[in-house]
């Protein structure tokens, strides 16, 4: 089966944004004006194609990415297929939109023409940032209260450094806006009488606009000069540039990634999409435009790449693991193709896995719905069904040509409740309902609680959790109770210490014997846990090394201060004995176990804590009771700036003082105020604070 469109008339695409920037509603009008559904969905309405889950159609938000796919005839006048993918805004769910970039050749970043640039907005434009995603910025919202165009380009330019250049300008503002003005071609495009905005009218720049659109066009040739040298010798004689060579420069900035076009509209009201789907075209790389995607060969560990052709070995990354309640709990998985072709029926290597996976049934998606295909190709976003082994970011390959591709960053979960099943027939499926919904969300993590033998469940947020739980409750049926939200703290130690351990145990036939020195000391934040083997001459075999790391990691998930799980520190094993009968693998594993243990305690052990970014925008008469509040909290204010007629307060506060914050918030402002919180690092925790924790964990071991 032959491909139905050549790799260079793909377009693989995520739109991405602060919650409520209105990247659901963009991407509907999208599916709309290429005819891909025939009928506008409304987020208000809970009739959108791409929020397809009863909890997003409830909450008006978006949770998961859905990928869907439509065709669009260009000013060129050729047609191209784009694969999209609609990403969540709120910060509880950017491990969504972090998986979806690391497979997109391009990205639009929708922002809220009132606000500008907000924190999620630079959550995500780092995230680009780190998987090199060439993107465009639509502000969005240009008839709403407030909405300023150029404050909204300045602070990009503020905020994100980015090199952001306007290529439309917008015609009015607020309940005046009708258009745009194309800064690239000198017209007006304007959208008077056709309420669903299929239809534009091509119009002469309105004469107030003159002026200001002429120096907006100068300016734009003056920026993508510096990306092309023939272009920045006809600007600099002053001859004149031709709409094709400033298209062709255009793209050629963009895809640099140091380049950022920069579009205007109204999706909500139907204006200026069809414009932005022209520059998709126009603008954002094909999956042939891509450098070689960079990897390690299997056999030799050398690196490796492969080239984006039909003609290369194939591979691939699975990016999403999703299971689809309504098809009988089957299991997709979502793939991008980077090299190669894959039919359906045919075998592949899982290198994460080191196993093998058949491939049975391919399926390109449109949000909920699917279609069979016989065949993907380089460059196509699908899904398959039915693989046993395959997570997020595993490598999928041609089992004769090995590769393994890099994976993907996951962020550490930063909140934890308690849950139990309220009857024995849930405790089964309760099992059952957090394995599938953690295999799905690498950033939902499960574990039993040693000391009060509970489940724990950990993510990224309130919500991120409230969801899960909502989620057993529908697609598994399982009714469980929840405890209050507490925070994922962690330990470290401070000082280097050497300690040893020692597990031996004689008696009448065989016995057990492991011993070994090690050294405990503090990483820098962040590092995690690095182990290092000094053993010199023998005194520990080496087939015993592993078994002591295994019992170092083991006891590091119940720290020595109040049992949470210990992060940065760097073990180095230096010396030890064994005995030729007597030792055996499970005998060091818990001698490295005490020795961690019994370090930990003299390496002056500390409590650390998550602490977040905050936002708080307010109307200036509530800007002193919140800011007071904020204080007792703990916040550390960073910022305080003016946008309109608001204040915006930004700093950092731990997580544990910022519980039930909404509602604080809602009645000192008069529920005028709102505010955003994200991950920012995990700090140290004071003293007192510290100590009334750690005594908290005693008498709860206590009353056991």
């Amino acid at each position: 089966m032959a491909r139905e469109y050549p790799i260079e008339r793909i377009r693989n695409i995520g739109i991405a944004a602060h919650i409520d920037a209105g990247k659901t509603t963009t991407t509907e009008r999208i599916l709309f004006y290429t005819g891909r559904i025939y009928k506008i969905g409304e987020v208000h309405d809970g009739t959108t194609t791409t929020d397809w889950m009863e909890q997003e159609r409830e909450r008006g938000i978006t949770i998961t990415a859905a990928a869907t796919f439509c065709t669009w005839k260009g000013l060129d006048g050729v047609e191209r297929q784009i694969n999209i993918i609609d990403t969540p805004g709120h910060v509880d769910f950017t491990m969504e939109v972090e998986r979806s970039l690391r497979v997109l050749d391009g990205a639009i970043v929708v922002f809220d023409a009132g606000n500008g640039v907000e924190p999620q907005s630079e959550t995500v434009w780092r995230q680009c940032e780190r998987y090199h995603v060439p993107r465009m910025a639509f502000m969005n919202k240009m008839d709403k209260v407030g909405a300023d165009f150029d404050m909204c380009v300045a602070s990009m330019h503020e905020k994100l450094a980015a090199n952001a250049v306007p290529v439309q300008l917008p015609i009015g503002a607020e309940d005046t806006f009708t258009g745009v003005v194309d800064v690239i071609r000198m017209r007006a495009l304007v959208w008077n009488s056709d309420k669903l905005g299929t239809k534009y009218e091509i119009q002469e720049i309105p004469a107030d606009l003159k002026e200001k659109a002429q120096k907006a066009h100068n300016y734009l040739i003056e920026k993508i000069a510096d990306f092309d040298d023939h272009l920045m010798e006809k600007f600099l004689e002053g001859k004149e540039v031709s709409e094709a060579e400033i298209i062709a420069a255009i793209r050629k900035a963009t895809l640099t990634s140091k380049f950022c076009a920069v579009f205007c509209g109204s999706a909500y009201k139907n204006k200026g999409v069809q414009p932005l789907l022209d520059a998709v075209c126009d603008f954002l790389p094909a999956p042939s435009d891509m450098p070689p995607t960079p990897g390690t060969d299997v056999k030799t560990g050398e690196p490796i790449t492969r080239l984006p052709k039909d003609d290369q070995p194939f591979s691939a990354l699975a990016f999403k693991i999703q299971v689809d309640p309504r098809a009988g709990g089957r299991k997709l998985t979502y793939f991008r193709v980077y090299s190669g072709t894959l039919p359906a029926g045919s075998y592949v290597s899982n290198t994460s896995k080191k196993s093998e996976e058949r491939i049975s049934q391919i399926l390109r998606m449109h949000a909920d719905k699917s279609e069979d295909v016989k065949e993907v190709y380089a460059g196509d976003i699908a899904a398959v069904v039915g693989l046993k082994n395959t997570t997020t970011g595993n490598t999928l390959c041609n089992e004769d040509h090995p590769i393994l591709l890099e994976s993907m960053h996951f962020p550490e979960p930063v909140i934890a409740v308690a849950i139990e099943p309220k009857s024995k027939a849930d405790e089964e499926r309760l099992a059952m309902a957090l394995n599938r919904l953690a295999e799905e969300d690498p950033t939902f993590r499960v574990r039993t609680d040693e000391e009060t033998s509970q489940t724990i469940i950990a993510g990224m947020g309130e919500l991120h959790l409230e969801i899960l739980v909502d989620r057993m409750k529908r697609e598994f049926n399982v009714q469980a109770n929840v405890g209050r939200p507490q925070v994922a703290y962690r330990e470290s130690i401070k000082a280097r210490v050497e300690v040893e351990g020692k597990y031996i145990k004689q008696t009448g036939g065989r016995g057990q014997y492991g011993h070994c020195w090690i050294i405990l000391e503090p990483l820098e934040a962040g590092k995690g846990f690095e182990f290092e083997d000094k053993i010199k001459g023998g005194s520990i075999p080496r087939e015993y090394i592993p078994a002591v790391e295994k019992g170092v990691k083991q006891a590091m998930e119940g720290g020595v201060l109040a049992g949470y799980p210990v992060v940065d520190v760097k073990c180095t094993v230096f010396d030890g004995s064994y005995h030729d009968v007597d030792s055996n693998a499970m005998a060091f594993e818990i001698a490295g176990s005490m020795a961690f243990k019994e370090g930990a305690k003299k390496a002056r052990p500390v409590l650390l804590e998550p602490v977040m970014k905050f936002e708080v925008v307010t109307p200036e008469d509530y800007m002193g009771p919140i800011i007071g509040d904020l204080q007792s909290r703990r916040a550390q204010m960073t910022e305080n700036e003016q946008r309109g007629n608001a204040r915006v307060i930004r700093g950092v506060v731990p997580l544990a003082e910022m519980f039930g914050y909404a509602t604080t918030v809602r009645s000192l402002s008069q529920g005028r105020a709102s505010f955003n919180l994200e991950p920012s690092h995990y700090a140290e925790v004071p003293k007192n604070v510290s100590e009334e924790i750690i005594n908290k964990h005693s008498a709860a071991g206590a009353t056991k």
